[in-house]
C-alpha cells in the first residue's frame, strides 16, 4: 500500500504538510511528533520537535514544540483547511536519557505537556495518543486518510 504513495522523512526539527498523497515517516525519543488531519478535504502534516518551549534566545524553529505547533497549523489552513475541521494524533515523548543521578530531565514529559495545551488552546481534539514510556517509536503517517502506524523500537534511541 505503501507504494502508491509519495514519500517523506521528517527530520527532527521540522514539519511536513501536503494537498498529495504523502507517507511522512519519522523516529522518536523524547522529541514529540504531532499528526494533524483534516478529514474533509483529507489533508495532513507532522511536525518533529525536540525541546517544548522556545525561550526566545536563538531562532524561532520548529525544534521548540510551541513554534512547530504554531507552524503547522499555519501550513494547514494555508492548504484550506478549516480549524474546525481539524483533528490530531500525538506521539512520542518518551524518557529515555538519564542523569549521572539516574533521574531524567523529564523533556518526554513536557513535550507531550506542551502539544496536549496548545491544542486544547486551540480547540483542536486529540483522537489518538501514544506517548511516554521508555522506548523510541517509529511512525508512518498517511496524510490522506488520517491512519497512524506506528512501532516500538526495541533499542535506545538516543
Amino acid at each position: 500500500m505503501e507504494n502508491r504513495y509519495l514519500q517523506h522523512f521528517l527530520y527532527p526539527s521540522s514539519l511536513f504538510a501536503s494537498k498529495e498523497p504523502y507517507v511522512i515517516k519519522t523516529i522518536l525519543g523524547s522529541c514529540v511528533a504531532i499528526c494533524l488531519w483534516d478529514p474533509k478535504l483529507k489533508i495532513g502534516g507532522m511536525n518533529h520537535y525536540m525541546l517544548p518551549n522556545w525561550n526566545g534566545n536563538d531562532l524561532a524553529s520548529p525544534k521548540y514544540g510551541n513554534i512547530a505547533i504554531d507552524k503547522l497549523v499555519e501550513r494547514m489552513l494555508y492548504l484550506g483547511s478549516d480549524i474546525k475541521n481539524i483533528q490530531a494524533k500525538i506521539f512520542g515523548g518518551g524518557e529515555l536519557l538519564e542523569s549521572a543521578t539516574g533521574n531524567s530531565n523529564m523533556i518526554g514529559e513536557r513535550n507531550i505537556r506542551v502539544a496536549r495545551l496548545m491544542l486544547e488552546e486551540k480547540k483542536i481534539p486529540i483522537v489518538a495518543s501514544s506517548t511516554g514510556g521508555r522506548r523510541g517509536r517509529k511512525i508512518i503517517f498517511f496524510n490522506d486518510t488520517g491512519e497512524v502506524r506506528h512501532k516500538f523500537l526495541e533499542k535506545k534511541v538516543y
